[in-house]
């Protein structure tokens, strides 16, 4: 049984934080933020919303959009490191308020790469016929761990969800392939103490080798080229890393996803984000082939080959 999407949705909060803004708050400019990272805005949610209020607001689209019931689904699976509380889970939160009352429910964290290790984790329950309708949910409130005072982390990253309602889809559609991986050797690199603590040389070495390289694994699995390939959907971190992916598959620019200009890098909800502007804008259609590929703390990673359509 092909699993694939059926619906997506998301959700981005109202307040836009600017490189100018950035300017006043750090030791920052506009030019050195855009030029290094590509991002010249973010959004940064209120004091008073939480990533569970972000992954309702995303999932209740992803539902109607679907056509499937809140009632019929039976898995919600939230992507997320940054959770409302330790427990319960956001998960659990946002089933009660959907009213999904059949669905099993747990978070978990893959940080950057949480959305694909989500998307493959529910897969695997509908490939196997345990469950029909599995609800995905990357969220993140990165704005209530990053450290304002740091110029090298507080200019990259911005709050948001992204939601879809993955089950059965026809033949030859859905996901193609998968690449799930993790290194714990670059934990190090990448991690929260109270607030988010980061080497980006580090860092940025490892995603421009392992967004190439993941990419074009898929691919290979999926017994597909680089020409069969419609629409690369990269983890919107830093624009000059989503280059690297870009040119290892030999892309042409305007097969690329861009929307870390915009919301900046909103780890695990980047990838679902771009994904639902990129279908609003027509730039999806049936049985498009498209690559998803993500990295993030961990250190992990995880990619897939997708065929769109139900």
């Amino acid at each position: 049984m092909n699993a694939g999407i059926l619906g997506i949705g998301r959700y981005l909060p109202e307040k836009i934080l600017t490189n100018f803004d950035l300017e006043k708050m750090v030791d920052t400019s506009d030019e050195w933020i855009r030029t290094r990272t590509g991002i010249e805005e973010r959004r940064i949610a209120a004091d008073d919303i939480n990533s569970s209020d972000m992954a309702y607001e995303a999932a209740l689209h992803a539902i109607q959009d679907s056509g499937v019931s809140a009632e019929e689904i039976d898995l919600i699976l939230v992507a997320t490191v940054t959770p409302d509380y330790p427990f319960p889970s956001v998960s659990c939160m946002i089933q009660e308020k959907l009213g999904a009352k059949k669905a099993a429910a747990m978070d978990l964290s893959a940080a950057c790469a949480g959305y694909m290790y989500a998307m493959v984790t529910a897969a695997q329950f509908i490939q196997t016929g345990a469950y029909k309708h599995v609800l995905i949910v990357g969220v993140e409130k990165l704005s209530k761990i990053t450290n304002w005072e740091d110029r090298n982390t507080a200019v990259l990253f911005g709050d948001g969800a992204g939601a879809a309602v993955i089950g059965p889809v026809s033949d030859g559609r859905g996901i193609l392939s998968f690449e799930l991986g993790a290194d714990g050797t670059g934990a190090k690199h990448l991690y929260q103490d109270e607030h988010l603590i980061m080497n980006g040389r580090e860092v940025y070495k490892f995603a421009v080798r392992q967004m190439g390289e993941s990419s074009v694994n898929v691919l290979e699995k999926a017994g597909l080229t680089k020409e069969d390939v419609d629409l690369l959907i990269p983890h919107q971190a830093n624009i000059r890393i989503m280059e690297a992916a870009r040119e290892r598959l030999n892309l042409p620019i305007e097969k690329m996803t861009k929307t870390v200009h915009k919301y900046g890098n909103t780890s695990s909800s980047s990838i679902p984000i771009a994904m639902v502007e990129e279908f609003e804008a027509g730039r999806i259609k049936d049985d498009d082939i498209i690559v998803m590929v993500g990295f993030g703390g961990g250190l992990t990673w995880g990619a897939i080959a997708l065929r769109w359509g139900r």
